[in-house]
């Protein structure tokens, strides 16, 4: 991930912009991105702007997440300026501290997904010193090229395994849940491993407590969608 992540920055700085954050989700609502701990994100920002961005989460109130919440593809910085009537007091709590920042042009992508649940969206902010006009003469002249890398991007990303905010699991975890993903109940599992049911669901007890989920069917599906599971041995 960090290889991907480190060659992505430097093709997009090469564009003009040196300043990236990426989010993808598989747990979306109606109304929400989903808890923070399901999250994944990346970012080459300073940490300070990541502080007061991410730490006190005004990310979820960034307006361009209103435009990615119901469109897919690129948008330029410009729709927020076009768009000031519909900003609430948080959404312009976040204009304010990216002007503070420095972070005042730039373009946002919405990638396509195959499940209702899930989101992946990057933010490009331009170098300082470029205008959004500049910006999006850039765009005129090589956002396909852009917008094309940053898809290539996003599809490796979410083919490897995610990493969020909560706890990994443990190689024994994460083997119980395999085998109740093909099926098999505590005690063929117990028979499997040489150890007892109460053993094995106490791990399956802790790897729902990590995952956050009530249910070991749901901890399987969860793993699902962080590509964790059935991959090769990791410490």
């Amino acid at each position: 991930m960090a290889e991907v992540w480190e060659i992505h920055c430097k093709k997009m700085e090469s564009y003009g912009f040196d300043r990236l954050i990426y989010g993808v989700t598989h747990f979306m609502t109606p109304n929400s991105i989903g808890p923070r701990e399901d999250v994944m994100t990346l970012s080459s920002h300073d940490p300070e702007y990541m502080e007061h961005y991410y730490g006190p989460e005004l990310y979820r109130s960034s307006p361009m997440l209103l435009w990615a919440a119901a469109n897919t593809g690129a948008c330029s910085w410009s729709w927020i300026h076009k768009n000031m009537d519909i900003m609430d007091d948080n959404n312009r709590k976040v204009i304010q501290l990216n002007r503070q920042m420095g972070i005042t042009a730039g373009y946002t992508l919405s990638f396509q997904e195959t499940s209702r649940r899930s989101k992946g969206v990057i933010a490009l902010t331009a170098r300082r010193g470029l205008s959004q006009e500049d910006v999006d003469a850039i765009w005129k002249e090589q956002g396909d090229e852009i917008e094309a890398l940053n898809n290539v991007a996003h599809l490796k990303i979410i083919s490897l395994p995610l990493s969020t905010e909560r706890s990994n699991l443990s190689k024994r975890q994460r083997e119980v849940l395999e085998w109740v993903g093909d099926g098999k109940t505590n005690q063929d599992i117990a028979t499997i491993l040489g150890v007892t049911p109460a053993t094995v669901e106490k791990h399956l007890r802790i790897a729902r407590d990590k995952l956050g989920v009530d249910t070991s069917a749901q901890a399987v599906l969860k793993m699902s969608f962080l590509n964790q599971i059935f991959t090769p041995d990791r410490s």
